[in-house]
């Protein structure tokens, strides 16, 4: 595309939906992986999808990116059917965070990084590269990690730099899956914190999480998943209680209010 002709995608206003799933349902070997799911992820949001494993969310995110297509349903994706999109546009629109982020080759951390630019190449905002990749470097702490080849480094430090990938993209939404997995408790706490960031800046942040307090932290909204229905999308307040999360997780739970900002933190019924 030639630098001349490109348009820049719009910035949602607060509360618009960017993506939606509409009834979709995706079958593999006989079982429903998403069963009549439908969802709206809106500009300004964190939207927290949780879930027991196997309930469908790295599969509902999977959807919302356009890199699985539903067997039955819709998809929409900026007010259009997201396979009207091509995936250039696409990579301008929205940044992708897999659960599974390895990287074989040995790239440096920086070029990894980089890579989050790519879909930016020959526009107007490639000369942005510079400012947005060393923004991305240092909000995902690992400017100290220098050039070392990606392959060396542990699987936290790995995770963050595949995060500070996808900041470097300025997509305006955010799809990322369990991008606290492999994190210490600090880098948890930063890596949502941003995300949070983000969302307050005007992008939509959709995430999938396994921590029910992290989610209650720092999300907006929460998508209970549970063998692929959405059982529960709301304030965290009202799908982190104890019936709902008892229920759906088959292991009792309690809980208890935070002593200093009185949210609730769920905790697993001892003896």
């Amino acid at each position: 595309m030639a630098r001349g002709r490109f348009s820049l995608p719009e910035r949602p206003a607060a509360g618009e939906v960017v993506c939606s799933t509409a009834s979709v349902m995706i079958e593999r070997g006989g079982r429903k992986l998403l069963d009549d799911v439908s969802l709206e992820v809106r500009a300004g949001e964190v939207l927290a999808l949780l879930g027991p494993n196997g309930a469908g969310k790295s599969t509902l995110l999977s959807v919302l990116s356009g890199d699985l297509a539903p067997d039955r349903g819709e998809v929409t994706f900026g007010g259009r059917g997201i396979s009207e999109w091509s995936l250039a546009d696409l990579s301008r629109r929205r940044g992708v965070l897999l659960q599974d982020n390895h990287l074989l080759f040995p790239f440096t951390v920086h070029q990894v990084v980089e890579m989050g630019r790519a879909p930016w190449r020959r526009t107007p905002l490639e000369d942005a590269d510079t400012e947005a990749v060393s923004e991305s470097i240092r909000s995902a702490d690992i400017a100290h990690l220098g050039n070392r080849r990606v392959p060396s480094l542990s699987g936290g430090e790995r995770a963050r730099v595949a995060f500070a990938r996808v900041m470097a993209g300025r997509t305006g939404v955010l799809m990322l899956d369990e991008p606290t997995a492999a994190l210490d408790l600090g880098h948890q706490e930063a890596v949502l914190g941003i995300a949070q960031d983000c969302a307050r800046a005007g992008d939509a942040v959709i995430v999938v999480l396994h921590d029910l307090n992290l989610a209650g932290a720092f999300a907006d909204r929460i998508a209970l998943l549970q063998e692929g229905r959405i059982v529960a999308c709301d304030a965290p307040e009202r799908v982190l209680t104890a019936e709902i999360i008892s229920e759906v997780y088959r292991t009792p739970v309690e809980v208890i209010p935070h002593p200093v900002n009185g949210r609730g933190i769920v905790m697993p019924v001892r003896s």
